[in-house]
Order: structure tokens, then C-alpha cells, then sequence
């Protein structure tokens, strides 16, 4: 079965749906399909095109037996709802112009953002083949949510879309029971919702003892570790923790944030103005790199 894949977030970058999509196609192609990303330049979350690539019309790479094509689109840091609104357009167009001349079987597109699960109904239609749309967020709600704009005209239409997208996808993919029961009380039908939770590759991430190197280089031999790796955005709540630090006494609690965004260099800032001394923050690390520095974090 030969599987298209459509998704603006892939490795190298490090963020949840690029690993989540690369763990899953390794899956597939052991199980036998024939597997192609069709993806954008790597550039999250700051907006800045990563070492070693170019923001081109088309390229294509084999990633650790993946094929992965990659083409154009407007690249914007993860900040910003008109830029990032362009960027996502701008991909969907992008993916949708080159998946014209994909063979596939099958067409799975992954949101956020759902402009992606646009591209993949239009190829559907046109190349007359089933389409998934995998749900991993509710977009446009968490728009509103986390405050990057308000309910208007651009939100209903949206909300609009994204009904439609659902309703003409063959089958949707949801993460959890909430956003099936959130699709079904939006007229979807519940007999194509299937739930299927995060899971973890057991393989990297299991119990190991602490990296004793780790806890020398950032000199927290003796510290009670709260820690936080992934992104740094306006959906995650860190500007919150920083602000609460600054209330705890105990010095033998540290902090440790990994990772990067559209929100670190103010929750930087926070925590730099507020002379906050027990907290690290650390530029993202490979993915083969976390389950150390998970090792070292208590809580």
C-alpha cells in the first residue's frame, strides 16, 4: 500500500508531531507500506529554516528510510495569527500542487493545523482516493483558548471548515475520547471516529538510573528536579510556572526547562527580572538525548 503523508512538522525538527509521525511511518514501513512524507522545510518553532536545508520550491531526501519530500512555503516563527496563518496556507497550496503527482494508495493529513487535512481532501477528490483526517487537536478552538485571537467572522468560518473537513474525511483519527464526544456533538458521525491515545516507543524511553554526567555538567547533584522538555509556546502555561517560582523558598528544588519557542525568551525574561537563581533553561536536545535528561528529572 503505498501511504501519503501529509504534515508540516517532521525531523529533524524535535516537536510532538514530528516524532509522532516519524514513530508512526518506521511502523508501517515494517509492516510493509510504502510510506512518503510530503512535508515543508524544517523551521519549528522559530521560524528559521534549520542547518543544511533550504526553504525550495521541491526537494526530496530519504530520512532513516523514509522518503520525504519537501516543498515551499511561507516560513513564520510560531507567533503571530496572520503570519502563521499564511505559512499554514501556504504549505496546503504547496502539498497540494506536489501531491498531484504522488502515487498513493491512501492520504493521511494530521492537525494541527488543519490546512493540511484541506490539501488531503482536495487530492482525494481529484485522485479519487480514501483520505484520513488525525486529529490531535480541536483547531480553530484552541486559537481562541490560548488568547491568539478572539470569536469573529475569520473563527466561524473556520469552525465551518473544520466541520466540513471532518464530514467529508473517510475516517478520522482522534487522540481521545473528548474530542470524539466534542465531533459527535458537531453532527460527525461516530461510526468513523476512532480513538487512538499517545503512545511511547519503549525501546528509548524506559526506567533507567539518573545520568550522573548530566547532573554534573548543569550542576544539580543535590537538587529535587521539576522538569519540563517540549515546546515552548503560547498554549503550554510556562510564564505561569515562572511567575510561581518566584514564590517558592525551597532552594533545593530546581527547575529545569528544555526546549525552545515563540514564548521562551519572555518566560526568559520573567524569570531573569525576578532574579529567579534555582531554574535552567536549555536549548532542545536530540530526541536520542531526552531519556537522559529525563532520568535526572524527579517530578
Amino acid at each position: 500500500m503505498k501511504v501519503l503523508f501529509i504534515t508540516d512538522n517532521f525531523p529533524p525538527e524535535v516537536n510532538a508531531p514530528a516524532t509522532r509521525t516519524y514513530e508512526h511511518c518506521k511502523e508501517w514501513i515494517k509492516l510493509g507500506a510504502d510510506v512518503t512524507i510530503l512535508t515543508c522545510a524544517p523551521n519549528f518553532p522559530m521560524g528559521k529554516v534549520f542547518k543544511g536545508y533550504k526553504n525550495k520550491i521541491f526537494q526530496t531526501e530519504i530520512f532513516d528510510g523514509i522518503k520525504v519530500i519537501r516543498v515551499w512555503s511561507y516560513i513564520s516563527a510560531n507567533k503571530g495569527f496572520l503570519k502563521r496563518i499564511l505559512d499554514y496556507l501556504s504549505f496546503s497550496l504547496s502539498s497540494f500542487i506536489a501531491g498531484l503527482f504522488i502515487k498513493s494508495d491512501i492520504i493521511i493529513a494530521t492537525s494541527p493545523q488543519f490546512f493540511t487535512t484541506l490539501s488531503a481532501f482536495c487530492l482525494s477528490v481529484l485522485k479519487r482516493k480514501p483520505w484520513i483526517f488525525e486529529l490531535r487537536d480541536l483547531w480553530p478552538d484552541s486559537i481562541i483558548a490560548v488568547g491568539a485571537m478572539k470569536d469573529s467572522v475569520i473563527i466561524k468560518y473556520l469552525n465551518y471548515l473544520e466541520v466540513f473537513l471532518y464530514k467529508k474525511a473517510n475516517l478520522i483519527i482522534s487522540l481521545t475520547m473528548a474530542f470524539k464526544e466534542n465531533l459527535i456533538k458537531k453532527g460527525i458521525d461516530e461510526n468513523k471516529i476512532k480513538v487512538v491515545t499517545n503512545g511511547s516507543n519503549l525501546e528509548l524511553f524506559s526506567p533507567r538510573l539518573k545520568d550522573l554526567k548530566i547532573l554534573e555538567d548543569l550542576r544539580l547533584q543535590d537538587k529535587f528536579i521539576i522538569g519540563y522538555i517540549g515546546t515552548h509556546g503560547m498554549a503550554h502555561g510556562l510564564d505561569f510556572i515562572v511567575n510561581t517560582i518566584s514564590k517558592i523558598e525551597d532552594r533545593d528544588m530546581h527547575f529545569l526547562f528544555i526546549g525552545d519557542g515563540a514564548k521562551k525568551r519572555e518566560i526568559e525574561d520573567i524569570a531573569r527580572k525576578k532574579e529567579i537563581e534555582n531554574i535552567t533553561f536549555l536549548d532542545p536536545v536530540c530526541k536520542d538525548d531526552v531519556p537522559g535528561y529525563l532520568s535526572i528529572i524527579d517530578r
